[in-house]
């Protein structure tokens, strides 16, 4: 394995990259042991795995702040965690059961949380990036000091919708963060076979929109992008777009077999596991003892356990819960009198 590219100057605590580094493993463990359960067919529908990306979701989550809004596609079981959705919540939901954070009816594609402000969780292609540039506008209408995380892979970057948010969020200067979690390959199709531009930050271009390219395989090389990001837009100056190159080591979903890519082509990826490299530079830097990592291990695969324990034993949503969470009346003035 190659060695991680360290920063130049140390600036993480020793107890942030452990945290990181029990992050990322406990979304690689709920991950498969997801996989494993779709097999038994105690997970049913559509599973897209997070397994491969976690440095993304991670590097993300410790570069904003607990406050702001995060809203993406369907393949969110990581960023839910991230958020501080809890492994029995998401694996109840996932199980279709009626403690899931969407009570059971979301599913693997739709998981949400007021309280963490997690959004989504979308299962059409793109249609997330609107949402997240609406939720840009209310926080700049009421005047908060937030940002609007809208995440989207690169099969949604084909979609009119990045093309018409882009163009508002410039125009009206929108506390909003784009961020293309490129994987490579939208279902099947990889990015050369879609598209003249394979650059997809240089999208934001035509618009006037900052952005860039980022080593997606890297936490550190995450956080610092959407840290410096995050603090742009911040200070007034308007919207910031990220492609960030990661890789899915699994198929689209459970039910592709991923046959238009190469075994050489996965196993290179690996050799730059995010996981692995975090652990390694841990080791290097003597931040972190094989007993530590030991220990984590042991409590990553106890918290797996536990919530698949807890979903099984949980109900399935009543059959007269049907139409509840369909709809929800806005607290609105002028509404009251309806």
């Amino acid at each position: 394995m190659a060695k991680v590219k360290a920063p130049e100057v140390q600036p993480y605590t020793r107890e942030q990259l452990l945290f990181w580094y029990r992050q990322m493993l406990a979304v690689r463990r709920m991950e498969e042991k997801a996989a494993q359960l779709y097999t038994q067919q105690k997970i049913r529908g559509f599973l897209h795995l997070y397994i491969g990306q976690e440095a993304t979701g991670m590097g993300i989550e410790a570069a904003i702040r607990p406050e702001d809004y995060v809203i993406t596609g369907y393949r969110e079981h990581g960023n839910a965690y991230f958020r501080g959705i809890s492994m029995r919540a998401i694996m109840a939901e996932l199980m279709a059961k009626e403690t899931g954070c969407s009570r059971g009816k979301g599913g693997s594609m739709h998981m949400f949380s007021k309280e963490r402000r997690f959004l989504g969780g979308h299962g059409i292609v793109g249609a997330q990036i609107g949402i997240g540039t609406g939720v840009a506008f209310a926080i700049k209408y009421r005047g908060e000091d937030l940002i609007s995380v809208t995440m989207f892979g690169d099969g949604a970057a084909r979609q009119g919708m990045l093309h018409e948010s882009f163009n508002m969020a410039m125009l009206w200067t929108l506390p909003v963060l784009y961020i293309c979690e490129n994987n490579q390959y939208a279902m099947g199709t990889a990015v050369t076979r879609s598209s003249n531009v394979t650059e997809i930050y240089r999208l934001a271009c035509a618009y006037d929109m900052p952005s860039q390219r980022v080593d997606g395989m890297s936490i550190f090389s995450v956080y610092e992008a959407v840290r410096h990001a995050a603090e742009h837009i911040r200070s007034g100056k308007g919207p910031y777009f990220l492609e960030i190159m990661t890789y899915r080591y699994r198929g689209h979903s459970m039910s592709d077999p991923a046959k238009y890519r190469t075994r050489e082509e996965v196993e290179a990826y690996k050799e730059k596991d995010p996981i692995a490299h975090l652990q390694n530079y841990l080791y290097e830097h003597q931040l972190a003892t094989e007993a530590d990592i030991d220990r984590i291990e042991e409590e990553v695969a106890a918290e797996v356990a536990d919530a698949v324990a807890f979903a099984e034993a949980s109900p399935f949503p009543a059959a007269e819960q049907l139409y509840e969470d369909v709809y929800v009346q806005p607290d609105y003035p002028f509404l009251r009198e309806w």
